[in-house]
């Protein structure tokens, strides 16, 4: 559909330029560097030939494909992030191209010994004969959701250059700081105009979504006391004990290495510790949603507990919602999570329909009134150095994006 070295060279020209966001900063984007893409992404969607691009003043952007067609249909669009998670470094990312893959170990970085192995990632096997996309073990790939991006361009592309294939017209939305849980925040849903749409922020082929978790971010700042350790005895009260303290009172198996499914966790992503003020920054993740508020509880509770203990307030909580489960706004119109089933299985994929262990920009756009189910990406081990993308699949998401485009024409 689409020629596989045109395809290569469009996604590594997204993957080398860093966009990776900062949950600590308030602007959007949250990083100045993710402008570096968007400007490039608004000059290929005019020079592909999509109308009415748009990029606006927190760098969100919009493009349309109008129809072709005289039959009135629904307006449908495909939405993707550009942006890069912090839990790894997205900066001179070096993608490697490993071409018909034997399902031996691929070597990422020799000095370093770093690999990539099916005993570890048994999915590689999934792809023998296929071409990969891996970093070079020093850096994260960024195919979340840069392989998203790549495939909705060239999905338009075709459209473009195949003009007897009857659509609708298809709104196009790419946006900065989805990974900090901001995808969405500032996405004009009215200005965007479409019915629903389709975020393509899902990993193997096959997968699609229309349930993600309720998520929020914790943020509890323990206070000490310093003096001098010679003479402390009484005096010193040392704030990286307490947060050890509050760490270990969480229940030790609901973390990410120890569920899955619709299984919830705490997780502990940052900590930065000294006698007189250590933060910890969770994320606080469940599939449903009294569960959900319930972990919220939890977490103020066991503070509320430890000042007891002390006696003074030794521990803040600072929690902020940061998406819900999109489940309750997709179930309504059912029909949209069909006609993407049946787009994939007119392209000989099997549906792998899941939940999602994660959120996306669908998750809140679908609260904001754009109903928005997630279709895969195609890529594998997202946020690390062991992240990789198989080319095919990404052909393959684009022949979904173009099925649905067909599909929603033949109503």
């Amino acid at each position: 559909m689409i020629e596989k070295q045109h395809l290569i060279n469009r996604f590594v020209s997204y993957v080398t330029v860093d966009t990776e966001s900062d949950p600590t900063s308030e602007s959007t984007p949250s990083t100045a560097k993710q402008w570096d893409l968007a400007n490039a992404l608004v000059e290929e969607l005019k020079s592909i030939g999509m109308q009415e691009v748009s990029i606006d003043e927190n760098a969100y952007i919009m493009a349309t494909l109008p129809s072709n067609s005289a039959k009135k249909l629904p307006i449908i669009g495909f939405i993707s992030h550009f942006d890069t998670s912090p839990d790894f470094t997205g900066a001179n990312v070096k993608p490697q191209i490993i071409e018909n893959y034997d399902g031996n170990d691929i070597i990422l970085d020799k000095e370093q010994n770093i690999v990539l192995s099916p005993t570890y990632f048994e999915d590689l096997l999934l792809y023998k004969g296929q071409t990969l996309i891996t970093t070079d073990g020093n850096t994260l790939l960024g195919a979340d959701d840069k392989a998203g991006i790549t495939e909705i361009i060239s999905a338009m592309e075709y459209l473009i250059n195949h003009p007897e294939i009857e659509h609708g017209t298809i709104k196009v939305g790419f946006t900065p700081d989805e990974e900090i849980g901001r995808g969405a925040h500032k996405f004009d849903v009215k200005k965007f105009g479409a019915d629903w749409a389709y975020t393509m922020d899902g990993s193997q082929v096959g997968e699609l979504e229309y349930e993600n978790f309720n998520a929020a971010g914790a943020i509890v700042t323990v206070k000490g006391k310093i003096v001098h350790p010679g003479y402390a005895k009484g005096k010193m009260i040392n704030s990286m004990y307490i947060a050890t303290e509050f760490i270990n009172s969480l229940p030790q198996l609901e973390t990410p290495e120890h569920t899955e499914g619709r299984e919830g966790f705490f997780h502990l992503h940052n900590m930065i510790g000294a006698v007189e003020e250590t933060k910890l920054q969770y994320i606080i993740r469940d599939h449903d949603r009294s569960h959900f508020e319930a972990r919220k509880n939890v977490i103020n509770k066991l503070a509320e507990d430890l000042n007891t203990q002390y006696g003074r307030d030794v521990i803040s909580i600072e929690i902020k919602d940061q998406y819900f489960n999109m489940r309750e706004k997709i179930e309504p119109v059912m029909h949209i999570v069909d006609i993407a089933e049946k787009a994939m299985i007119e392209a000989n994929i099997k549906p792998l329909v899941k939940p999602i262990r994660g959120g996306t920009d669908g998750s809140q756009l679908s609260y904001m009134g754009l109903p928005c189910p997630n279709i895969f990406a195609g890529g594998h081990n997202f946020h690390g150095r062991y992240e990789y993308v198989p080319v095919e699949s990404m052909q393959k998401a684009i022949e979904v994006i173009v099925n649905i485009a067909q599909l929603v024409a033949r109503k």
